[in-house]
């Protein structure tokens, strides 16, 4: 995607570029390929945002058609995007142990409860932000199939391998229909 910057001076592009994201989330807008000309397809497409929206049917893209189609390209574009990542930050050394508790290890558990569904070795740890026995051994196991030291405990190594196994683990879970 380009960046805003490089619309600047271009109107028709930006407002084609809103259009083409729109319509990438919602099959009810019209498809538009962002060429600077507001020819018969951005007519067409305006027209189809405008009647979905309660607008005049015009096509023509006044002040109204161009905030309203401001307003739903921002959370659109959201919708494009990939999901904001989360940086944990393990200070250097860092070790949470057996008996620690720590808001991270509910997101660890969390973590650990979907690898435990694709790697029956890794047992289903409780929820409880705690670093418990079970927790303990769900990571020694995870670790012994990453390759790591088997120490129950939660470091820098075992987060990011954890971090590089969880979105591999839930894109083969299958959703519950």
């Amino acid at each position: 995607m380009r960046s805003p910057e490089s619309f600047i001076g271009q109107p028709i592009r930006s407002l084609q570029t809103m259009l083409q994201v729109l319509a990438a989330n919602d099959s009810t807008f019209a498809r538009v390929i962002p060429d600077g000309i507001y020819g018969p397809e951005t007519m067409r497409a305006v027209s189809v945002f405008q009647r979905n929206h309660g607008l005049p049917v015009t096509g023509v893209t006044d002040s109204a058609t161009w905030n309203a189609i401001v307003a739903r390209y921002e959370p659109a574009l959201v919708e494009q995007s990939a999901a904001q990542g989360l940086q944990i930050i393990l200070n250097p050394g860092q070790v949470i142990r057996k008996g620690d508790t720590s808001s991270y290890i509910y997101l660890v558990q969390s973590m650990l409860t979907a690898l435990s569904e694709i790697y029956k070795s890794v047992s289903r740890p409780t929820m409880s932000g705690v670093l418990d026995t079970i927790t303990a051994d769900a990571l020694a196991s995870f670790q012994s199939l990453s390759g790591l030291p088997m120490t129950g405990n939660l470091d820098k190594h075992t987060w990011k391998h954890l971090v590089l196994q969880y979105p591999l683990a839930v894109n083969l879970q299958l959703p519950d229909v």
